[in-house]
């Protein structure tokens, strides 16, 4: 009997602190409609990209002069997860870093992708594609299928692609497999997925690609890292692990700046 009471007793414990940690979260259409709220330009539609992995949702403003290049901006991986050992039941971002640089940037032919799984769904989500698979080439596939969907409608002839934190990892594997990749930057990127889960101590990402593996498919390709000094979630590190990979470093430019993780990138972009 004192043993069911105390059971009962932590179990309610349980059941609040866990509680009280949810409600702290936006909802799922709370992060929706933040991502709505922030479109500040007529111009700019919402699509979604349905391919044969995923169906990738997208803000997207093409004028008529975009013959030459696309920019597409790729999400970081979002709320992937509550806590430590507590895996989120839906990746949305809280705070769309990638979407917000996509809004900075003056260009009139720029695309926002979200990352598979954040904002609408598809019938392959599971949550190894925000863990443990979030490189999976099973991804990499559902991008490469977008930006040849993009390249059929607008018959632009190279992208330039820019990615957020994990969105950084993403951006660099896609490059490293088409040969229409004009330059990638990368904003608090994570491009050792190896060395970053020593670093931080947690379960390697087994069903991923590392960005570090394909050094020789990326010499050729112009680079440019945006690093933050103060980044406790992707140390400044894992960049330089990264570009220790490559025999030939002259298209690789890495700027450092007076930032950590989600802080202050817009800012920071803005005058880039």
């Amino acid at each position: 009997m004192k043993n069911n009471y105390i059971y009962i007793i932590l179990l309610n414990v349980f059941i609040l602190f866990f509680s009280s940690c949810s409600n702290k979260l936006p909802s799922l259409n709370d992060r929706k409609e933040l991502a709505f709220s922030l479109i500040n330009d007529k111009n700019i539609i919402q699509k979604d990209i349905k391919t044969t992995q995923f169906n990738l949702f997208s803000f997207q403003k093409i004028s008529n002069s975009c013959k030459d290049s696309i920019k597409i901006y790729i999400e970081g991986d979002g709320l992937s997860w509550i806590s430590r050992n507590i895996v989120s039941s839906n990746p949305t971002p809280i705070n769309p870093i990638a979407l917000k640089l996509m809004l900075l940037d003056n260009s009139s032919c720029k695309i926002y992708l979200a990352r598979p799984c954040q904002y609408i769904s598809s019938e392959s989500c599971e949550e190894k594609y925000w863990t443990s698979h979030r490189f999976n080439t099973k991804i990499i596939k559902a991008y490469e299928d977008a930006l040849n969907m993009i390249k059929n409608e607008y018959l632009n002839i190279k992208f330039d692609l820019v990615g957020y934190s994990g969105g950084g990892a993403i951006v660099t594997l896609l490059a490293s497999f088409r040969d229409d990749i004009n330059s990638i930057t990368t904003v608090a990127g994570n491009l050792n997925i190896e060395e970053w889960s020593k670093i931080k101590n947690i379960s390697k990402l087994d069903g991923s690609l590392n960005p570090a593996d394909f050094s020789k498919n990326l010499e050729n390709i112009k680079q440019y890292h945006l690093i933050g000094s103060n980044d406790k979630i992707i140390p400044k590190d894992i960049f330089f692990s990264y570009q220790n990979r490559f025999k030939n470093k002259k298209n690789i430019k890495y700027f450092i700046y007076e930032a950590d993780h989600s802080c202050c990138w817009e800012k920071i972009y803005k005058g880039y």
